[in-house]
């Protein structure tokens, strides 16, 4: 058995880069587990700021200063933050107050179509496990309540974090954005000088999930845009509020669509009732997830990241039980990396093995 482990070892871990690379990424893995809370505003910056990088970077070739190409993205940057702090939160804020409010008189008709099924299919349907489901969601919804009085307690905490990061995480981008370089170049120069393996694991890792982060954000906009204006159109109750579900629910492979469907549904349903209006809203919100699927993703993903659907799916449920929302926003991305340094990783032939060994 210590004979094996030994080969395994030598076979994996006899080349110094790859035993750098390895401590390099567990101490990086420890630190996120460890001191993400502590470190959120820095990686939020960091994060914001390497989205933001192709735009300077874009402007510096059409022969912009790097100063002035810094100011004007952050220029931007500080735009967008503004019209989403003073526009779309308020709308989100009152359309999700009203969701709320309107909650018992959707609960109740969604009872009475419940208890109707009974009596038109009697042989399919019993009475008792309609009203034991009813019961069951009834307890869910009290489970919300206490929930959402829990969370109001507790906003003035929340409110006080959110100030921080609206001051911090603003400068951390400037800085990030103006000084990556030098801070770049700062960090290299406490790696061994030997780096090949790290650098061809960085450039292959850069490359796609830079394009994949870029683009997955091009496609939430796009998607919870026009989902907007396709709501709004038909006149949906809580179209913004809906259409942000929409964007949103693009980060989430294979699955968030699925499960954004059911809000859209129930709330066109509880509008519309099932006529032409709910047909409507149905076959606009199908064009729009096809057309998404079909041509938006094609066009930005063009760097196709090499994954099976199995990898993606484990990696969204171990990033995501990790670090929530972020951690399946970055499933992809980090399920890369585990594919990158795999596939860069030395190795030893089996025979090269047993002859040293």
């Amino acid at each position: 058995m210590f004979k094996v482990l030994q080969n395994w070892v030598h076979r994996y871990f006899s080349d110094e880069q790859a035993v750098v690379l390895a401590v390099i990424l567990l101490l990086g893995f420890t630190v996120v587990l460890t001191l993400g809370g502590m470190l959120a505003p820095v990686l939020a910056g960091l994060i914001l700021a390497f989205l933001m990088q192709g735009m300077v970077n874009l402007l510096e070739r059409l022969r912009l200063s790097h100063v002035l190409a810094v100011w004007l993205v952050f220029a931007l940057f500080m735009g967008l933050l503004v019209l989403c702090l003073f526009v779309l939160m308020p709308l989100l804020w009152r359309q999700l107050s009203a969701l709320v409010n309107e909650l018992p008189r959707m609960f109740g008709e969604w009872q009475n179509m419940l208890l109707v099924l009974p009596e038109r299919y009697p042989t399919l349907i019993d009475e008792q496990q309609v009203r034991a489901g009813i019961e069951r969601v009834r307890g869910e919804l009290g489970n919300v309540g206490q929930w959402a009085l829990t969370m109001s307690l507790s906003s003035l905490p929340m409110l006080v974090n959110a100030m921080i990061y609206l001051v911090l995480v603003p400068i951390l981008v400037f800085f990030f954005l103006k000084d990556g370089r030098l801070i770049g170049q700062w960090m290299s120069g406490y790696l061994p000088r030997e780096r090949a393996l790290m650098t061809q694991v960085w450039r292959e890792m850069h490359l796609q999930i830079a394009n994949y982060i870029r683009g997955k954000v091009i496609e939430i906009a796009i998607v919870g845009v026009v989902s907007y204006i396709a709501f709004a159109w038909l006149g949906l109750n809580y179209a913004a509020l809906l259409a942000l579900l929409v964007g949103l629910s693009v980060v989430v492979p294979y699955i968030g669509a699925v499960v954004v469907t059911v809000p859209v549904a129930l709330i066109g349903l509880f509008q519309w009732g099932w006529g032409e209006q709910f047909l409507y809203l149905m076959v606009v919100y199908a064009i729009i997830q096809a057309l998404d699927g079909n041509v938006l993703v094609p066009l930005l993903f063009s760097e196709a990241v090499s994954l099976h659907p199995v990898a993606i799916i484990c990696a969204v449920l171990l990033f995501g039980g990790l670090w929530g929302f972020w951690g399946v926003f970055f499933a992809i991305p980090l399920a890369t990396l585990c594919k990158a340094v795999l596939d860069a990783w030395p190795r030893r032939s089996n025979e090269e093995t047993l002859l040293t060994g």
